[in-house]
């Protein structure tokens, strides 16, 4: 027994040291650093600036970044880490969807790959801290559905019909994150999206705050060209507030700066689900003026959820080519998924919002996607993360439908929605 713990803990010091030591080299003092003046009073004569010590090594987090001829020589591709051809929800190495892994962009145009999913645990907004455990909760969020070759699998609406089989997908790995700056953070994104979108792969982002979606949108216009991409934003807030304590960048304020430098058009623009106190009518008369297409929970109310989801996917397909799906949970009434950055009373069901996600992936030539304000922390429960793997679900489930040739953005499998057996007469 005494030699089994001994064994144990020198396996654990090896492997602290193999998986930390570089972060520890990083974090290694080389130098003094003691500052001529404290740091208040740098604070004090330049309010604006963060003081920061150009010599720490850390200071720069690409540099986080694997250079990848510094892998091991092999053919490039895909790589599938897990040891069985498929298991259960619990099982597996928690990857995307257990998805094959994809360290460079010659592995995704070596694969031919469709959809690159990363996570960006950019957690520095003014919501409930938490929303940095996105991407982990989301790897590991499925609660029943299988994955691999263990059991073919069928969608409950559109009938037998896997993304995964019809999509090649990876794990594209996480961002590097300064985790006290937001704004230090957004070139770290930026890079990683881009690198997925121009290698023509559909980069999937999962946060993390709603600040990302100015790193990943800009990432995607960067490619596609300004102007050329729509934004489809299901979010409770506007997220169009120009400044907060000073900063330019936060969870609510980066559809005011896409639309202001030009990334996106106001006009293609469409807001899903707000329900909270901003807008206020100063920001509503922002909106109509940059001509951006809102739709409140009040309009749903009135009009009902069929009539103004179809006025959504009309707007989705009157601009560009291209859009961006970008989905705020907080969209969600926090009684379908309670773990959420900013949760808002009153919004949408999964009822409504499933069927519009998938339908845009139908009838549109999607381009990316973010999932934001996943806040496992606040959830001890199943539900929130397995309603983000599902959020992510339906929209590749209606891009795969794409790519299969099915153009009906509705479209339900006939043997799914009628048993077919008449009653006797």
């Amino acid at each position: 027994m005494i030699q089994n713990r001994l064994f144990a803990i020198i396996l654990c010091s090896i492997l602290t040291f193999l998986f930390l030591g570089s972060i520890i080299v990083l974090a290694a003092e080389d130098f003094d650093p003691k500052t001529d003046k404290p740091i208040i009073d740098l604070i004090k004569e330049s309010p604006d600036a963060v003081p920061l010590e150009s010599r720490d090594p850390s200071k720069d987090v690409t540099a986080l970044y694997r250079d990848c001829k510094d892998n091991p020589q092999r053919e490039p591709g895909p790589i599938n880490i897990q040891k069985t051809l498929g298991g259960t929800a619990y099982q597996g190495i928690p990857t995307f969807f257990r998805a094959p892994v994809a360290l460079c962009p010659d592995d995704l145009k070596a694969g031919n790959v469709d959809v690159a999913i990363m996570g960006a645990s950019l957690d520095m907004s003014a919501g409930q801290r938490g929303t940095a455990w996105g991407p982990q909760a989301v790897r590991t969020g499925e609660v029943v559905t299988p994955w691999g070759e263990l059991l073919s699998i069928a969608h409950p609406s559109v009938g037998e019909l896997d993304f995964m089989q019809i999509l090649k997908v990876v794990d594209y790995g996480d961002a590097p994150i300064d985790i006290l700056s937001a704004e230090r953070s957004i070139l770290s994104v930026h890079r990683m999206v881009k690198e997925i979108a121009e290698a023509g792969v559909i980069p999937v982002i999962v946060g993390g705050d709603h600040s990302l979606m100015y790193p990943d949108v800009v990432a995607v216009t960067d490619v596609y060209g300004k102007g050329n991409v729509g934004v489809i934003h299901f979010d409770a807030h506007f997220d169009g507030i120009p400044l907060l304590f000073g900063h330019y960048i936060s969870h609510g304020g980066p559809v005011r700066r896409l639309i202001d430098e030009g990334h996106v058009k106001g006009k293609n623009f469409v807001q899903i689900g707000l329900n909270s106190a901003k807008p206020g009518a100063k920001d509503v008369e922002w909106m109509r003026k940059n001509q951006v297409r809102y739709h409140f929970m009040a309009e749903i109310d009135k009009k009902g959820w069929e009539t103004v989801m179809k006025e959504a996917l009309a707007e989705a397909l009157d601009g560009p080519e291209y859009i961006f799906i970008t989905v705020d949970t907080d969209v969600l009434d926090p009684a379908w998924a309670p773990g959420m950055g900013t949760p808002e009373p009153g919004g949408m069901t999964i009822r409504e919002l499933f069927p519009i996600l998938r339908a845009l992936g139908v009838q549109n030539q999607v381009v990316g996607i973010d999932l934001v304000e996943l806040n496992p922390l606040v959830d001890p429960t199943y539900r929130s993360k397995l309603v983000g793997v599902r959020i992510l679900r339906e929209i590749l489930t209606g891009i795969a439908m794409r790519k299969k040739g099915i153009k009906d953005p509705m479209y339900l499998d006939k043997n799914w929605v009628d048993h077919g057996v008449p009653l006797k007469k």
